[in-house]
């Protein structure tokens, strides 16, 4: 199993030593939540490097915008070049969310331009947090805890291949299909796969290379990956895994049951604006939604399946969504960088997604179901964090604000001085 390797010209100097000392022992004795203090420039990232060599932990580094996630995956990939150090940020170029505004009388539809490059890299992120590697960081901005995926589904949904396995060519197309891979004659772009004769040529969703399976009757004969674009082998192999092209995926077996659940629902919404004379919302909510049924029926998705999350994840009304933090194991370290602004951004995300969606539900544009397609509240975020670092330059009052009251008073806290040094406070 690969381990941190820290890779730097420079030595912790100064009291930087005994600073992440005290974080490493923090962590070790079982601390909550632990604060490194410091101005902008004082080698507080390079701090987190030491303490996360020294800990061997998965560690998700949380950051409040695009900008300074970049950053900081930048950093982390220059001190740790022989690990996984990965990035995932909200996958929209531009993102208009669906709304109405009653006062108007406007509804705006949803609206999105996917950035293709930032979508493969979350799937990277996913696919290796759930490769079994521990040697993982993983440096994301507050989109992190938003809806995703049932990790169990996603995990079910992986393809593991290997040299002489037993299995027909028309089974591994089924289950490219399962993992919403697309068949292609045309242009083979990431993921999509194509099939010539007994050869399947799959060009994974999360890298920019192929795998190339051949088969001999029912059994796998040969696996390597290749280039797309030049078909250039690249290295021959053993055995591969295959990760669906989508974080969210639903498993087929289940989309009857869905389907009735959402139909009942819809019949209960009905009647509940039909008893307060709402015949126009009634009217509504009937065709969008048997809109949406009719394509999940026939493509296995819909324009804003999302909605519908909840019948495929099998929540229950008011349970949280499953996010990213889901598909870390459950010890991983959390590192919340300029923590005085990104706690309160999550604290601030639930609320704003909430009042939107009310609208939605209260004007038969959206079933109820719709309100538990979400970002986390505060303290479902807080309750999936085993051990954490807050990371700010101004004072804890105004900074992580104790993390409500969750963040103990007693809690090792150390400043890291504007010449690079840290002093235990």
């Amino acid at each position: 199993m690969p381990e941190f390797q820290l890779v730097s010209p420079f030595e912790p100097s100064g009291d930087q030593p005994d600073a992440i000392k005290q974080l490493v022992s923090g962590l070790e004795n079982g601390a909550r939540a632990q604060t490194l203090l410091g101005v902008t420039g004082s080698g507080k990232t390079f701090t987190v490097a030491n303490v996360i060599k020294d800990v061997q932990r998965p560690i998700l580094v949380l950051s409040h915008n695009k900008t300074l996630v970049a950053q900081l995956y930048g950093e982390f990939k220059q001190f740790f070049p022989n690990n996984a150090v990965e990035y995932f940020v909200s996958y929209y170029d531009y993102y208009q969310p669906e709304a109405f505004i009653p006062t108007t009388n406007t509804y705006i539809e949803k609206d999105l331009n996917i950035n293709d490059e930032i979508e493969k890299m979350r799937l990277k992120t996913v696919s290796t947090l759930l490769s079994g590697r521990r040697d993982v960081i993983v440096v994301a901005s507050v989109s992190c805890i938003y809806g995703a995926g049932n990790p169990s589904d996603y995990e079910a949904t992986i393809i593991r291949l290997s040299e002489g396995m037993q299995i027909s060519r028309q089974q591994l197309l089924y289950r490219l299909v399962e993992s919403l891979y697309s068949r292609t004659t045309m242009e083979f772009k990431r993921g999509t796969f194509r099939v010539k004769g007994d050869t399947v040529d799959v060009h994974l969703a999360y890298n920019d290379f192929a795998y190339r399976i051949s088969f001999f009757g029912d059994e796998i004969e040969e696996i390597y990956s290749f280039e797309p674009e030049t078909g250039r082998k690249i290295d021959s192999l053993l055995d591969c895994a295959i990760y669906p092209a989508q974080i969210y995926v639903s498993p087929r077996d289940r989309l009857e049951q869905v389907i009735h659940e959402i139909q009942d629902d819809l019949l209960e919404q009905i009647a509940f604006f039909q008893q307060q004379q709402r015949y126009l919302e009634a009217k509504r909510l009937e065709e969008r939604v048997n809109f949406d049924l009719e394509m999940i029926r026939e493509l296995g998705y819909c324009n804003g399946i999302e909605n519908y999350s909840r019948y495929f994840d099998r929540r229950k009304p008011g349970d949280r969504p499953f996010c990213l933090l889901d598909y870390f194991p459950k010890d991983f370290l959390l590192v919340v960088d300029e923590s005085h602004v990104t706690i309160p951004q999550i604290r601030a995300m639930y609320g704003g997604d909430r009042s939107r969606k009310i609208n939605l539900v209260d004007y038969g544009f959206r079933l109820p179901a719709a309100m538990d397609n979400r970002p986390l509240q505060f303290e479902e975020f807080y309750q999936i964090v085993n051990q954490s670092i807050y990371v700010s330059a101004t004072p804890a009052e105004s900074g992580t604000s104790r993390a409500g009251s969750a963040v103990p008073r007693s809690d090792t806290r150390t400043r890291a001085r504007g010449d690079g040094s840290d002093q235990t406070r």
